[in-house]
């Protein structure tokens, strides 16, 4: 039997870090079956497509996805990232519609802006 997935890797390693924002790229290759590598060049597209800000945090990285931004799915009617993280995490009863303002802040990696789009709060 062949081995497949619903989701794509960029999506599974979101989920990694949804789940845990201070996740290792070593913890993620692991968890997810990937190189160390691949794990760092998904990590990279994310980032340099905006949906995830890398922030130092002493020796390591804390992540913070950007819920808001809508998915780059052809023909869909652009859900934002939040707010399917928050289906497959198992937050339906969470997602906010407010839209606080300020700056952002950040529940379990995943941001809230007062941008559009919903907002979920991640975590396990």
């Amino acid at each position: 039997m062949e081995n497949w997935s619903f989701l794509t890797n960029h999506a599974r390693v979101l989920l990694c870090i949804a789940r845990d924002p201070g996740v290792r790229l070593r913890e993620i290759a692991v968890s997810l079956g990937l190189t160390e590598r691949s794990a760092y060049g998904i990590v990279t597209d994310l980032t340099a497509a905006g949906y995830v800000i890398k922030e130092k945090d002493g020796r390591r990285n804390r992540y913070q996805i950007q819920a808001h931004l809508p998915l780059l799915e052809p023909g869909s009617r652009e859900p934002a990232v939040g707010d399917v993280l928050a289906v497959l995490l198992g937050h339906r009863g969470e997602r906010h519609t407010d839209r606080p303002g300020g700056g952002p802040a950040v529940t379990d990696g995943i941001s809230k802006t007062a941008v559009k789009g919903g907002i979920v709060s991640g975590g396990s």
